[in-house]
């Protein structure tokens, strides 16, 4: 059941649409009828932005809707071969220029959290921030105790109140999905907006943020790949966090990148390399790699390194998701649509009753013209949606522990091509891949399980003995029961038979003594009720035996 709350917050996105003028990004034709009613009913709202450009509109309203749509915005804005470059524009301004809040407010916000003076722990503390983000900003300073530079990052004011208002509304909309759309059970929309309400819910713990950064930072330490701030554990609570601050050049800015001569290509293909790094070797990945969050270090252009910032929200995938990901990435490399069909069914993503000849030619049929092109041209989001549109036809369910990772890959493929358009992913990404499965079923890797195991076998080592004598004399007892079990049957059976034979008897006897005494011969119906009855007594014996 909606509450109030949530009520008001679907009017407010309602007025927000209306005031805004949204409904002008779809064809006239194509305006629902709610859009209508809903003007009718609300008649006192109308446009108030006509003067304004509709990609200004599109990115003010989502900024105005809070965090949730803002990372919606942020998503959308590294999709430049899907948007048309005047919205993504618009939208590249939510990665690091939502409004800041009050500098006063920070203050307070940071002193509550580490109950002490702001002036008791940082000298140079900068009251305006230097950067915004929708749940947190950050604010430079030094620390009081060894002069480190520093950021200290402060979650919004009261942003909890939005989020968890905006997430009921959600949960309450994907209640409504799955009890009403057809393709509800392939969509699974409670599932992903849980997935995703975790997610979020996680974020706002600056101390949780702070764990997974120190954990990306030691996955990637003396790496040429990828660089992660340090993070000062004594400086971590739930709505403040203190950091090492870097030196870097935004990756969405590409002219200041090209005036150092940065190696645009090695630049792009370290980004996918450090993707594929996390996801495959790691099972550990950065899952919020828009271009706020990347910098590039001034150091070394002609070897560039990225560096990765706000670790609030990561994934993680098991071995099972992992290698058949990997096999599915390299299927589709290989052209192997077969294959591709195959560990769909294999996987669970579709259902077993599936007919795999017919999925694959589905397949085939979509990703043979994308093909067609060169591989630098091919956007593999695009691959992604025109596979996912095949597969509802196959009743493809959606997976919410890869939402994560399929935002992730768009975030990706979106900067690298931002950053070097003549990107090639699917050739970066297909070597690492395939010396990722090699290794799987490596003796090198077959070595390091069993040494990752060793600890544990050595501890059971003395018990081995004991644990064999118990197992085969447990065989021994249960060959025992088997046998015991298996003569029992067999009496059964040998019981049932004779009860049948004598059941049989009796029934015949019993006849022809009726037959006898209707006759009448009550001699005759004497001389074969006898033998009924003896056969009826017998028979109920031998049932009783059973």
């Amino acid at each position: 059941m909606i509450k109030l709350k949530e009520l008001s917050r679907l009017y407010q996105i309602n007025k927000t649409v209306i005031e805004y003028g949204l409904i002008e990004l779809l064809p006239k034709e194509h305006i629902p009828l709610s859009y209508r009613l809903m003007r009718l009913t609300l008649f006192w709202l109308k446009n108030k932005h006509k003067n304004t450009d509709l990609a200004q509109r599109l990115r003010l309203s989502l900024q105005s809707l809070g965090p949730i749509y803002i990372k919606l915005g942020q998503m959308l804005s590294t999709r430049r071969d899907l948007l048309p470059p005047v919205y993504a524009d618009q939208l590249a301004h939510l990665q690091d220029n939502v409004p800041a809040f009050c500098g006063e407010l920070a203050i307070k916000q940071i002193e509550k959290s580490f109950n002490r003076p702001v002036k008791a722990l940082f000298d140079n503390f900068d009251k305006t921030a230097l950067a915004s983000a929708s749940i947190a900003q950050v604010h430079t300073a030094t620390l009081k105790e060894d002069g480190r530079e520093v950021v200290i990052k402060v979650t919004r004011p009261g942003i909890e109140k939005t989020i968890y208002a905006d997430l009921q509304l959600m949960k309450w909309l994907a209640a409504l999905m799955q009890r009403f759309l057809k393709d509800a059970e392939r969509l699974r929309p409670v599932e992903v907006v849980q997935e995703y309400e975790k997610t979020i819910i996680d974020e706002l713990d600056l101390m949780r943020e702070g764990a997974n950064a120190i954990q990306l930072r030691r996955n990637f330490l003396n790496s040429k790949v990828l660089y992660v701030p340090e993070i000062y554990p004594d400086y971590c609570t739930k709505n403040a966090l203190v950091m090492e601050r870097i030196y870097g050049i935004p990756v969405s800015d590409i002219e200041s990148l090209k005036a150092q001569n940065t190696n645009l290509k090695l630049l792009a293909e370290r980004g996918v390399e450090a993707f594929f790094t996390q996801v495959f070797r790691d099972s550990f990945f950065h899952a919020d790699m828009h271009p706020g969050n990347v910098f590039v270090s001034y150091e070394h252009p002609e070897d560039p390194l990225w560096i990765g910032i706000d670790c609030g929200i990561v994934g993680t995938l098991n071995n099972e998701d992992k290698r058949y990901l990997a096999e599915n990435f390299l299927a589709f490399f290989n052209r192997d649509y077969r294959q591709v069909a195959q560990l769909h069914v294999d996987s669970g993503w579709v259902p077993p009753e599936t007919p795999v000849e017919e999925f694959e030619f589905a397949i085939r049929a979509v990703c043979e013209p994308i093909f067609e092109k060169p591989l630098s041209e091919i956007s593999f989001a695009q691959v992604l949606i025109n596979l996912f549109n095949t597969a509802r036809r196959y009743n493809m369910k959606v997976q919410p522990q890869l939402v994560l990772l399929q935002k992730t890959l768009l975030y990706i493929e979106g900067l690298g091509r931002q950053l070097y358009p003549q990107l090639d992913l699917w050739d970066t990404a297909k070597p690492f891949l395939e010396n990722w499965m090699k290794e799987q079923v490596s003796p090198k890797t077959l070595m390091k399980k069993m040494q990752q195991k060793a600890p544990f076998w050595l501890e059971k080592l003395p018990e081995l003995p004991e644990l064999v004598y118990h197992n085969l004399s447990q065989s021994k007892k249960q060959q025992q029961q088997l046998s015991l079990l298996t003569e029992s049957i067999n009496r059964q059976q040998r019981n049932n038979s004779k009860s049948y034979f004598y059941i049989g008897a009796g029934f015949t006897f019993s006849i022809i003594s009726a037959l006898a005494y209707m006759k009448p011969d009550q001699d005759l119906a004497l001389f074969f009720a006898v033998p009924a009855f003896f056969s009826w007594l017998l028979a109920w014996n031998h049932t009783n035996k059973g």
